[in-house]
């Protein structure tokens, strides 16, 4: 452990949100950079490598902006900004603090917490038509909700569709008892989730009544022209290549929309080719069209959902270096063969 150190002030109540409960956030930047962390008086001593003193008292001061602007610090506001002093710039993490989506019906602000997801509601912001892809857990869903629900209850659009291919995710779920309706809700349960969460459930519900707010099953999209309307298409990744066309087709004028999904999570039949990947290849160069990748960094659930994601990566990534080194060496085999045919 090196010699040099650094210390900062931090108000007394701010001491308890910085260090986290039984002190997890101090605990887990010590041990991102190797560095011991003491506390006397309200004056922080970071003790440790030179670089890596420097690198966590970036993160301090950012989380002490957070806190001074009245935000909770969390697993993930540490962990992120732990992975930027490495590849960033850290003190961006505080400028997103400063665009606000909307408030959920409890009162919680909804705003970017990571520059993927700020890309991704600028984005939104400018185009008419905008891809969110990446992995679960990074908004891309909860986002787009909450700029259309802000959309509408702005007057901007008179009303919001939701939609969602109903495909089982790797389950066959047999006849279920009901209605059609009653049939459909639990593949777009997520979708209502997030709108009783921003919305409440009885302005939902009376939004509903009225038509103004409609969630349902992509196949009911065929044949209808959506204008002034906010639509967002969630796991567009089970679309097949004609839904997303039929889709794409729909967009009426003063409308908007965001086909959000996840390349990794298919639960198309084997072989099947995604709707969503032809139009990432088809679209790209579009104009008032944008696409937004997001990554494991972007992650906003809990920080195990993140570890989960790497791992998952690096495992289908391994599985893929090896299918090609089979193909290699197949194509190796067949070249010796056929030469060895010449020679006969």
């Amino acid at each position: 452990m090196g010699s040099y150190f650094e210390q900062i002030e931090i108000p007394d109540k701010h001491i308890q949100n910085i260090f986290g409960q039984f002190d997890k956030n101090m605990k887990n930047i010590e041990k991102s950079y190797n560095i011991t962390a003491v506390l006397r008086d309200e004056i922080l001593k970071l003790t440790g490598e030179e670089d890596n003193v420097k690198s966590a008292m970036e993160v301090i001061r950012e989380m002490l902006k957070l806190s001074e602007n009245g935000n909770a610090i969390t697993d993930q506001n540490i962990n992120y900004a732990v992975s930027l002093s490495k590849t960033g710039d850290v003190s961006s993490i505080s400028q997103l603090d400063k665009d606000m989506i909307c408030h959920t019906i409890n009162g919680k602000p909804v705003k970017a917490k990571t520059l993927g997801q700020k890309k991704y509601v600028d984005s939104i912001d400018k185009n008419m038509i905008v891809f969110g892809v990446g992995p679960a857990g990074t908004g891309k869903t909860y986002l787009a909700m909450a700029k259309a629900i802000t959309a509408f209850k702005n007057n901007e659009v008179n009303r919001i569709i939701l939609t969602r291919p109903a495909i089982e995710a790797g389950e066959k779920l047999g006849f279920l008892p009901g209605d059609l309706q009653s049939k459909v809700d639990p593949y777009l349960r997520p979708l209502y989730d997030a709108l009783y969460e921003i919305m409440g459930a009885e302005s939902f519900l009376k939004n509903m009544e009225k038509g103004l707010i409609e969630v349902a099953p992509l196949a009911y999209m065929r044949g209808r022209t959506l204008d002034n309307a906010y639509i967002v298409l969630d796991e567009a990744q089970n679309t097949t290549p004609a839904q997303m066309k039929m889709f794409l087709t729909r967009i009426g004028f003063g409308s908007k929309a965001i086909i959000t999904g996840d390349l990794s999570q298919k639960d198309l039949p084997k072989d099947a080719v995604s709707g969503l990947e032809v139009a990432l290849r088809v679209l790209r160069k579009i104009d008032d069209i944008s696409i937004v990748e997001f990554s494991s960094d972007d992650v906003v659930r809990h920080p195990l959902v993140q570890k989960i994601v790497n791992a998952y990566e690096e495992y289908e990534a391994k599985l893929a270096n090896k299918q090609n080194d089979r193909n290699k060496d197949k194509n190796q085999a067949k070249s010796f063969d056929r030469n060895n045919h010449k020679r006969k």
